[in-house]
């Protein structure tokens, strides 16, 4: 019997570069080394209580299936949650998803046909990759630089990365996996841009509430482009409930929503018990972020102190999200990041992280640039720095 045939498509589906190292990862700690896990944004925050006690509780005797945009209560309570935050929005204009990444993939799916071309900032969220591929779209990337801390490209090009595929734009705000917070100037210039060629924004804000410089600004808050705005919203990082799956797909344009529920029909419905744990959390009180938040900007502040003080490495103070980039000086990211755990330790310790190539759509950017998650407590991160400082003195590949 012969082999059986794999898709184009599945053959074109890019490996994550964030779990890709996971073997070596597993190889270090069977050695007994701890690895110090920066390469991944699993926050270690508790998960509320309120949200978890929410769904032990539940009284249902059918675990049934819920409409397909999601529970209209769940839904208005999210209208409370966005009036907080400066958006004005109705229920009927919310989708409930299976995590964001459903949401990202629906509004790939029902704005762009097979061959439409996406532009997004780089370095970016290496799994849009992904779903273009499983849409049928291309990414068209322009490069963003850690000189500028990852600042918008300029407008310019974006004009010249225009082409009549082209439909879209995608941002990530604050952005992963720079940590770059957009400001008020840059969301009118993304404005002008999908005014003047009629294209979607699609704007990813699943780190609103982790702002440390500035104030968020939402493209759902941009003027005169209601139509061309969808929001991409998630609870995964907002709750430290990643496992939860539930996110948001969020449109005023009536005609994109009939057509994105049309795939949300085709899924049932989003899970259940994570519904009723994201209603619960709109019940949070509003002091929840101020602790969250501080913590994460003591961790942040940490680790660009630590990056910028090694010799040879340069880290932006990123603004948002729990990210930043660092620019180091190695040959090869791929190799340096695999060589830590493979070669390296210090005390029995050692440190992931992630290679910055992964987060390109430019092949050969980012050889030299890493992404950290600071997502482990202050204690720790000092520790993972002192395994990094002391690793870049031993590198073979290092290039100072």
């Amino acid at each position: 019997m012969g082999n059986l045939s794999i898709s184009e498509r599945a053959m074109q589906m890019p490996a994550s570069p964030i779990r890709k190292l996971v073997p070596y990862a597993e190889g270090a700690r069977k050695k007994g080394v701890k690895v110090y896990h920066l390469n991944i944004g699993q926050p270690d925050i508790e998960t509320p209580k309120l949200i978890l006690d929410a769904v032990r509780h539940s009284d249902f005797k059918v675990l049934e299936y819920s409409h397909s945009a999601g529970n209209e209560s769940y839904r208005r309570k999210l209208v409370q949650y966005y009036k907080s935050v400066g958006i004005d929005i109705n229920y009927s204009q919310i989708i409930i998803t299976t995590g964001g990444s459903e949401a990202i993939l629906f509004g790939f799916m029902a704005c762009l046909d097979a061959g439409d071309e996406v532009i997004i900032p780089e370095p970016f969220y290496a799994n849009y990759n992904g779903f273009a591929v499983e849409a049928g779209v291309k990414v068209v990337p322009i490069t963003s630089n850690i000189e500028s801390g990852f600042a918008l490209p300029p407008i310019e090009e974006f004009e010249k990365a225009i082409t009549p595929r082209t439909k879209a734009i995608v941002i990530c705000n604050p952005n992963n996996p720079t940590g770059y917070l957009y400001s008020r100037e840059e969301m009118d210039v993304l404005r002008s841009i999908i005014q003047k060629h009629n294209l979607y924004l699609f704007s990813d804000e699943a780190y609103r509430e982790f702002c440390y410089e500035g104030t968020h600004f939402s493209a759902m808050q941009l003027a005169g482009v209601e139509e061309n705005v969808v929001l991409m919203d998630t609870i995964s990082k907002r709750y430290s409930a990643c496992g939860g799956r539930i996110g948001a797909f969020v449109t005023r344009n009536s005609a994109l929503y009939d057509a994105t529920m049309k795939f949300a029909q085709a899924r049932l419905s989003p899970p259940g018990f994570a519904q009723i744990a994201g209603e619960a959390a709109i019940d949070l009180p509003p002091d929840y972020f101020n602790v969250t938040k501080a913590e994460y900007k003591s961790r942040r502040d940490l680790i660009v102190k630590r990056l910028n003080s090694m010799s040879g490495v340069f880290c932006p103070n990123p603004g948002g999200a729990f990210y930043a980039m660092a620019k180091l000086p190695i040959d090869d990211a791929d190799i340096f990041c695999q060589w830590l755990l493979e070669s390296f330790n210090l005390d029995n310790q050692t440190v992931m992280l992630a290679p910055a190539t992964g987060f390109y759509g430019t092949p050969g950017l980012g050889k030299q640039e890493v992404r950290l998650a600071y997502v482990l407590n202050l204690t720790d991160i000092g520790k993972a720095m002192d395994c990094l400082e002391k690793a870049l003195e031993q590198y073979p590949g290092r290039t100072l």
